[in-house]
């Protein structure tokens, strides 16, 4: 590539910004035009400045980077976000894919890692942290095979299972839905196959984390 790639670093500790403004820069190929500590400047930057990628921490004041992201897509941004941060948790992984980003990157990577990953989303390709793609993968099974279990419940088994899972016994349920007692105990038994589960509790911890209840 001839033209130098513009970056822009969005991160609250000044001494990581200069430490990749220095380390990027070396080489010739990039170029930082502008950087942000905090949510709020990162998104008046990028108004004005329109950088080729933009390096997004997650954890920053005012406006963290999730949220940072989600406005730049509100916006239809045409920015790369690559996200360079130090959660190696699936869950903020798949919270940053869900909204849209291009590229997920740890900040303990090797720089050559972190050029290759801003060399790829400027080809119009996304980059995953290698180390995360096997948890994501198994993740994104799990999410299936449960999507697969709940489209296999009816409705009235779906209404017996959020009762279920907020501790109501099958008498209190039956009362509720204005069914017989012996027809909420065939009900519950017919949840336990269909989601693969072997007691109340799994089946409550299954309803709660697909949503199905609020927990506070």
């Amino acid at each position: 590539m001839s033209e130098k790639v513009k970056l822009m670093i969005a991160d609250d500790h000044s001494m990581i910004r200069e430490g990749l403004k220095q380390l990027l820069e070396l080489g010739g190929e990039f170029e930082v035009i502008a950087e942000a500590n905090d949510g709020e400047e990162c998104l008046q930057i990028t108004d004005n400045l329109k950088p080729d990628v933009l390096l997004l921490d997650i954890n920053m004041p005012k406006k963290n980077g999730l949220e940072v992201l989600q406005e730049l897509k509100n916006r239809n941004s045409k920015i790369k976000v690559l996200v360079l941060t130090v959660h190696n948790e699936v869950e903020y992984l798949m919270k940053a894919m869900e909204i849209g980003i291009n590229g997920y990157l740890l900040k303990d990577s090797e720089s050559s890692k972190l050029k290759k990953a801003i060399m790829t989303v400027i080809r119009g390709e996304t980059y995953i942290q290698p180390s995360m793609i096997p948890i994501l993968n198994s993740k994104m099974l799990n999410m299936k095979n449960d999507h697969d279990k709940l489209e296999s419940l009816t409705k009235r088994e779906l209404d017996v299972l959020k009762n279920l899972a907020v501790g109501m016994y099958n008498k209190e349920i039956a009362t509720k839905l204005n069914i017989s007692e012996r027809t909420v105990k065939n009900h519950v038994s017919n949840i336990f196959k269909k989601i693969g589960v072997a007691d109340r509790t799994q089946a409550a911890v299954f309803a709660i984390r697909n949503n199905l209840v609020d927990i506070n």
